[in-house]
């Protein structure tokens, strides 16, 4: 029979590990608990359709990994888990077939390593390890729902779930829905100002609007979608709050580094609202921001201000990106808060498609809302090139500027789901440089490892790391003892990019 085509045929040549690769993983399959990255199975029969919606799971999710061939750890222990896959060839066979039909969409990226070892009998064998990659799309079984992975086990999606779920991965955008908005509201200086970018004259703004996709038929009537108030209407925050939408900038500067838990806030001055079509809104928002930067803050002690070194580019393009970016099917503003020693930029939404806080230095674009990304450019001196070169260049120049690179975190168990981008108001050190790459080639980083690199003395390590502690650069397990303590990035917090990290480390330890 001609061996089938896909991840059918990869069985035979999975990738062999190295020694290291199959030490990290092996320990991994067999000391660690099943968590929302984790999960082994032992083959049989009944396995083929849980492992389905595992990998399911785990796409619609935060990706993770999936051990065959390893009973569960509630029923043996060590290495008396270990029955390899052999236990039941066709089982795996027919799961392997299954990934390439049983999905809609197909799940594209998935790794299988082959893990050898020795059995619980003592006799050789494998594992294979299904390495599944968080997507950009939205996965279901056929004839079995869609799922999505809790702390340990898979549950399936409602419908709002899917939904919700569509908007998160920027699959849908509420960018392109309809609105119960006048035409003649989105007839504004930033309407002609658009018509003159394009060379266009005013010949209707409807049917204009109709013909760039900035309006929909709803029923027998024309509408405008919603990009098209966020583009052109002056006050389009008070526009959209019929439909749940907040779209303004709200700005606070406080003094010190903390927001205060008092009954005074600690607030320089007043909060500002900030409105208006998104391509003055940039401009605006940015020229308070810097306006605020300028004025720095008095040290009472001292008599000195704070001197605010951010390069206005990364400044401009952090608002822009907020603005642009942003998922404007959620109730909230745009937040930014103006401490001494850092700016906080909180845009509403989760990172789209397969960017993440690892990656997004060098995914590229995804644009969540390309309506407003595409007809922004038109613009007379546009905020956006379009060209998926913007957060290269923020990283670029808080280098050239020999400060820390902007720190992106994501925030998902929390009523407001949002992504924070903080660039930090001080110099780094030159040993950040070399601290950053020998996390990013070899995994978490002790007290030991940073003495090695900077030549410090256990003391000036240890104040070092709690330095970057504070600062958000890097995480640490609380429950660690100090001696054995290590230090990773919290773009890489989750059990699956760890043990993604210590595997890399294995190949550049070769």
């Amino acid at each position: 029979m001609p061996e089938a085509k896909g991840i059918r045929a990869m069985t035979s040549k999975a990738r062999e590990l190295t020694s290291d690769q199959r030490e990290v993983f092996l320990n991994s399959a067999l000391n660690g608990k099943e968590t929302q990255t984790l999960e082994v199975k032992r083959v049989s029969g009944k396995m083929v359709g849980k492992a389905l919606e595992t990998v399911c799971a785990f796409a619609n999710t935060l990706g993770g990994d999936l051990f065959l061939g390893v009973e569960d750890a509630q029923k043996a222990r060590g290495k008396d888990r270990l029955y390899g896959i052999d236990e039941n060839p066709e089982a795996v066979d027919e799961l392997l077939r299954k990934l390439e039909t049983q999905f809609r969409p197909k799940i594209e990226g998935i790794v299988i390593e082959r893990i050898s070892c020795v059995l619980r009998d003592g006799h050789p064998g494998c594992l294979l390890l299904l390495r599944v990659p968080r997507s950009d799309k939205v996965h279901s079984i056929v004839g079995d729902g869609a799922w999505m992975r809790g702390e340990a086990s898979n549950r399936e999606m409602s419908a709002d779930e899917i939904v919700d779920l569509s908007y998160q991965r920027g699959v849908r955008s509420a960018e392109s829905e309809p609105v119960d908005v006048d035409f003649d509201l989105l007839k504004t200086d930033a309407w002609r100002l658009f018509l003159r970018g394009r060379g266009l004259s005013d010949t209707g703004i409807p049917d204009q609007l109709y013909r760039i996709g900035l309006a929909q038929k709803f029923g027998s009537e024309l509408r405008p979608v919603r990009a098209a108030v966020l583009l052109f209407a002056d006050y389009p925050g008070a526009l959209l709050a019929a439909s749940q939408t907040r779209a303004d900038v709200r700005v606070f500067h406080y003094r010190g580094n903390a927001i205060a838990a008092s009954e005074v806030p600690n607030l320089i001055k007043p909060p500002k609202t900030l409105s208006g079509p998104i391509y003055q809104l940039i401009a605006q928002t940015h020229a308070y921001v810097l306006d605020s930067l300028t004025e720095g803050l008095t040290l009472v002690a001292s008599g000195f201000k704070t001197l605010h070194r951010y390069p206005e580019r990364v400044i401009r393009e952090a608002i822009t990106n907020a603005l642009i970016h942003r998922d404007y099917r959620l109730n909230q503003d745009v937040h930014i808060r103006i401490f001494d020693n850092r700016i906080e930029i909180v845009s509403p939404g989760l990172f789209p498609g397969k960017i993440s806080a690892a990656t997004i230095q060098n995914a590229g674009s995804f644009a969540r809302n390309p309506l407003i990304a595409s007809h922004l450019r038109e613009f007379p001196d546009p905020p956006n090139v379009d060209a998926g070169e913007g957060v290269r260049m923020m990283f670029h120049l808080m280098q050239v500027g020999n400060l820390y690179p902007p720190q992106y975190r994501e925030f998902r168990n929390q009523t407001q789901q949002t992504i924070t981008v903080t660039l930090l108001n001080e110099e780094r050190p030159p040993v950040w440089t070399q601290v950053s790459d020998w996390i990013d080639r070899n995994g978490p980083i002790g007290n030991g490892d940073l003495r090695q690199i900077a030549e410090l003395d256990t003391l000036s390590a240890s104040k070092l790391l709690k330095r970057w502690v504070e600062q958000g650069l890097l995480e640490h397990n609380a429950t660690q003892g100090k001696r054995n303590r290590v230090y990773y990035k919290p773009s890489v917090t989750d059990e699956a990019s760890a043990r993604r990290l210590l595997s890399t480390a294995s190949d550049n330890k070769r």
